[in-house]
């Protein structure tokens, strides 16, 4: 029978974001391809240090042995080729990972595939692969060059996201950019009750908040397990734009542990107290500070990358 995929939560992450491949990829800039394919192959037994996604993705994978139904699949996608990506497959080993499957694409295009895989999200740290994804209508991320601080002790996992143009579309956005602050603040006012449309990284929200309820039922069969995912929503808005928010949330069944509406103030205050091991974010205004806190990651979704993306 084959292997199912639907009713887990899968990434399909690149090397690029999994691990620090910042020399690799500066031979293959500097001397092409051939130069880049020996240095993996003499090196092939030297592994890769973690890279920004690490913390995130080896909290994640900890979850299945805890979680009977084993619900995450991490999945390997690869503009490699299966001989130069041998390195990557043996760090993934020797950090203890449980990633299995992999696609290794020659050069190819990533993004056609994900589809393939039900991912509810990619990560890389190739700008025109997330871009590519995300016009095409799948969840994605281009991971920043960030500051990692992973303690193997802390066990939890915390992740954090923006509101608007993460989790949420952009139609809140495009009304501040044509009106601004007042008009915003009035049409969510009058828009309350009414549930905004998923953006982008609704559907990893979601099922991040299902993981979360087979924890709590763990619990109930063993009292001494201890919970360990923490969500939190960092957003610019405040009251009385945060009503409409909480009850999008409600309508689509998630309840975040945590939610910060800071009309203003700088998102990096909470960063350092939240330290979460991943934070998303469509504005780079914010993720310009947060990636020396925390891993960051660059949602280019909606108005606010328009600009950049033409």
């Amino acid at each position: 029978m084959p292997y199912e995929l639907g009713q887990k939560l899968v990434v399909a992450i690149a090397s690029s974001a999994l691990f620090d491949l910042r020399e690799s990829d500066g031979i293959f800039r500097e001397n092409g391809e051939a130069a880049y394919r020996q240095h993996q192959r003499d090196h092939e037994q030297v592994v890769l240090m973690p890279g920004v996604a690490f913390p995130f993705i080896k909290r994640l994978l900890a979850l299945n042995p805890l979680l009977e139904c084993e619900p995450v699949e991490v999945i390997l996608i690869s503009r490699n080729d299966a001989d130069t990506g041998l390195r990557v497959m043996n760090a993934i080993r020797s950090h203890g990972l449980g990633i299995s499957r992999s696609a290794f694409l020659g050069g190819a295009d990533p993004y056609p595939y994900l589809p393939a895989y039900g991912s509810s999200l990619f990560l890389s740290a190739n700008d025109n692969d997330v871009r590519g994804a995300i016009m095409a209508g799948h969840a994605a991320g281009m991971v920043m060059e960030s500051t990692i601080e992973d303690n193997d002790e802390d066990l939890e996992l915390r992740v954090a996201f923006d509101f608007d143009g993460v989790i949420a579309n952009d139609e809140a956005e495009r009304v501040y950019a044509a009106g601004g602050l007042e008009r915003f603040h009035a049409s969510e006012d009058e828009k309350a009750d009414i549930v905004m449309e998923p953006g982008p990284l609704q559907e990893l929200l979601s099922k991040i908040s299902q993981l979360q309820q087979l924890e709590l039922a763990k619990k109930e069969r063993d009292p001494d397990y201890k919970p360990l995912i923490s969500i939190a929503v960092i957003t610019a808005r405040n009251a009385p734009a945060d009503k409409r928010m909480i009850l999008t949330l409600r309508a689509w069944g998630i309840i975040v542990d945590k939610m910060f509406t800071l009309g203003g103030v700088d998102k990096a205050k909470i960063l350092e107290v939240y330290k979460p091991h991943i934070f998303f974010d469509d504005q780079r205004v914010h993720l310009d500070t947060a990636c020396g806190i925390v891993p960051s990651v660059h949602i280019p979704f909606g108005i606010r990358n328009e600009a950049v993306a033409g």
